[in-house]
Formats: C-alpha cells, sequence, structure tokens
C-alpha cells in the first residue's frame, strides 16, 4: 500500500483524472471490438476477406478524422475536440449496431470512423502535456494497466452479452461514449500549452502546412515505418484471432474472450515493473526485444493446437506488447516539440491505422484461399524484419535512452 501511495504522489492529480477517464472510455469499448469480425462474419455471412475490406475503410475514415483532428488540436487545444468525438462516435456506433445490410453498414462504419478518431491525436496530446519527460514511458505504462484492467473485464462481459444479444453491445458502447463525454467536460483541464509571450500564433493553414515539417523529420518517420511493420503483426490478435481459433479450432467466442482476459490481466499485473525496469534501457533495443517476442508469440499459433498452448503464445505475445508500446508513445512524445504534439501523434497514430486497415485484409485474403496457418507464419517473418529495423534505428542513432529528440 505504502508503494502504491508512493506512485500515486509521483503523478498529477490531473493525470489520475485522465486515467480514469479512459479506463471508462476503454471499458466500453472492450464491450465489443474484440468481437467485431465475429459478428461480421456472422451476422453478414462474409469471410475475413470483407472484414479486411472493412478495416481498410476505417482507417481510410480514420485518416480522415484524425487529419484535421490533430491539427486542430494544436490550434484550439484539446478537451473540446475530445469532447466532440466522443458525443458523435456515440450516435454512429448506435446506428451500426441496427443496420441488417453490409453495404449500409460499411457506410455508417466509415462515418463513425471519422468521428471517432477526430478526438485520438488530442488524447494522446493531453497526456504528453501531463507528464514530464522523465515520467511519460512509467505515465504511458500506467495507462496501459488502466487500459487492460479494462480489458480484463470487457470481453468477459462482452462474450456473455454477445451469446445473447451483438445489439446490446452497440447500444451500451454508445451510452458509455455519452458517459465519457460528460467526464472530460468535468473533470479534465486544458491542458494546450500556453503561447510564449511576443510569439505570433499560428493561422489554421500555418498549422495545417506543418504536417510536411513532421514528414521531414527523416529519423521520426523511419522509427514510424519500422513501428507500422510491429503492429501489422500485432493485430492480428484483435481482428483475426479470434475468427481462427473458431473455425479452425472450434473455439467459442467465450474461449476468445479469456484469451483476451489472459492478455490484459498480464498487462494489469506486470506492465508497470516492467516499464520501470526497462525505461533506462536505449529505447530502440527496447522495441527490438518487445517486437521479437509478439512476432514469436503470434507463430506459435501455426504450430499448437490445444487452448492452453494457446494461452502460452498470448502470454509470449503480451509479454513483447507491455515491452513496445509504452516505449513506442514515450519515444513520439520526446520527438515532439510542445507546440506540435497533435500532428505529430496523427502521424504517428498511422502506423497503428495502415495496420489495421492493411492486415486484415491481407489476413483475410491468406485465411479464405490458403492454409490458414500461413499466416502466422508470416507474422514471424514480418516481426522478425520489424526486430532488424529497430536494431538499425539503434545504430544509427544513437541516443540516450528515451531521448531521440535531444540530438
Amino acid at each position: 500500500m505504502n508503494r502504491v501511495l508512493q506512485i500515486y504522489r509521483e503523478y498529477p492529480h490531473d493525470f489520475w483524472m485522465m486515467i480514469v477517464v479512459n479506463f471508462v472510455d476503454r471499458l466500453g469499448g472492450s464491450l465489443l471490438f474484440p468481437f467485431f469480425a465475429l459478428y461480421i462474419t456472422k451476422k453478414f455471412n462474409v469471410g475475413m476477406t470483407e472484414v479486411g475490406v472493412l478495416f481498410a475503410i476505417f482507417f481510410i475514415s480514420s485518416f480522415i478524422g484524425a487529419f484535421p483532428g490533430g491539427a486542430l488540436t494544436d490550434r484550439f487545444g484539446r478537451k473540446g475536440i475530445i469532447i466532440f468525438s466522443l458525443i458523435a462516435s456515440s450516435f454512429s456506433t448506435l446506428m451500426m449496431g441496427f443496420v441488417n445490410e453490409f453495404q449500409v453498414f460499411l457506410t455508417v462504419a466509415f462515418i463513425s470512423g471519422i468521428f471517432t478518431d477526430v478526438g485520438g491525436p488530442a488524447y494522446e496530446a493531453v497526456f504528453m502535456d501531463m507528464l514530464p519527460e522523465e515520467k511519460r514511458a512509467s505515465g504511458f505504462g500506467i495507462r496501459r494497466v488502466a487500459f487492460n484492467l479494462a480489458i480484463v473485464i470487457g470481453p468477459v462481459i462482452g462474450g456473455f452479452i454477445a451469446a445473447r444479444s451483438y445489439l446490446a453491445l452497440f447500444i451500451i458502447d454508445a451510452i458509455v461514449s455519452g458517459i465519457v463525454a460528460v467526464m472530460v467536460f468535468l473533470l479534465i483541464p486544458e491542458t494546450k500549452p500556453v503561447a510564449t509571450e511576443g510569439k505570433e500564433q499560428e493561422t489554421t493553414a500555418q498549422t495545417f502546412k506543418g504536417y510536411l515539417r513532421v514528414l521531414r523529420d527523416g529519423k521520426f518517420m523511419a522509427f514510424t515505418l519500422v513501428c507500422l511493420l510491429t503492429w501489422l503483426v500485432y493485430m492480428n490478435m484483435n481482428t483475426t484471432l479470434g475468427v481462427y481459433l473458431r473455425d479452425q479450432h472450434g473455439i467459442p467466442e467465450s474461449g476468445y474472450g479469456s484469451l483476451i482476459s489472459i492478455n490484459a490481466a498480464m498487462v494489469v499485473l506486470f506492465q508497470f515493473p516492467i516499464t520501470h525496469r526497462i525505461e533506462k534501457n536505449p529505447p530502440m533495443l527496447m522495441m527490438a526485444l518487445g517486437a521479437f517476442f509478439i512476432a514469436s508469440g503470434l507463430t506459435l499459433y501455426g504450430f499448437v493446437e490445444t487452448f492452453w498452448f494457446f494461452a502460452v503464445a498470448i502470454a509470449i505475445l503480451t509479454i513483447g506488447e507491455m515491452v513496445t508500446i509504452p516505449i513506442a508513445n514515450a519515444v513520439v512524445a520526446n520527438f515532439a516539440p510542445e507546440e506540435m504534439r497533435g500532428r505529430y501523434n496523427f502521424i504517428y497514430g498511422n502506423s497503428w491505422g495502415i495496420s489495421f486497415a492493411v492486415g486484415p485484409y491481407l489476413a483475410g485474403m491468406i485465411m479464405d484461399n490458403y492454409d490458414p496457418n500461413w499466416l502466422w507464419y508470416a507474422c514471424g517473418i514480418v516481426g522478425m524484419v520489424a526486430v532488424l529495423g529497430f536494431i538499425a534505428l539503434h545504430w544509427t542513432t544513437q541516443t540516450t535512452p528515451i531521448a531521440l529528440s535531444q540530438e
């Protein structure tokens, strides 16, 4: 208890309020998202290729939403953008639950993706604003603990509800988004840094033009590209794995939900100690180590056939996840000047968006047309390319830990 109180005092009060907000938001999403591919294939009687098309549409809509979201976050502030995103996505998510035709569902999903991701860069910028540089890796680790504490609870409840009514999942997720919007309004202050006195404020056009400055940051763009390869492998846990286990090994929704809960429980128990232990090591080598574990865990699914080995594979993957994600967020924070955090987060966020757009489609092509086990072999190959990429970045940057922007 003394250790817990000590950790609590090390971070600002507003940071903990944001952790609570994110926990509630994640809880609502974790009821629905892990079962999204299962819902689509069952509801509309389509294959994983069509699911891949849907995730590609989500990426396009995410890009359309997050592009202005990142710039407007830097121009006008964080809080209003987040509230707008939550309210708009609440209504669009509710609409998805009532659609009965796949083509119409694609249209509604496109609209929903725009609204949901407008607030993405603002969410990340708030945490970067609140945390000093030396606390960022651990702070992002704490956020992941809260996220995954929600996932420990969410998929179990979601699997129980999904077995009876998928519509209820959409309704509950929409209600939770509305509740979170109220919490942000009441609990979270505006964190946009105050402009230096005498410094001329950017126009809106100059703010959008600032994206070119991000794209010219060669080391940051190389880091983002290698992260994309890592997330391209990692995304299979939340998109194709559930369908694969159901169709190839007869694992029901509840069994897949249990695996996701194992993943989340490990993060809750071990994320902060792991991040605290590794944060002083060279960040690119830590990213390489994490990418190795992610690739190894997913590759194992191509070789095993029992639930307990599936659980071992998810545990190995989770170790890699706990190493890579907080370190990656801290590296991005240190790359980004404080007046450009929204735009840097938008560009980095596309490493996730592209992986979720391209990955499910490619995975669907393999699962629908070839031996599904080849999906997991491909994960191993791509993952090892990412490992080599992070090692190359380590040797080319030669920076101090979590301080790439200091060069």
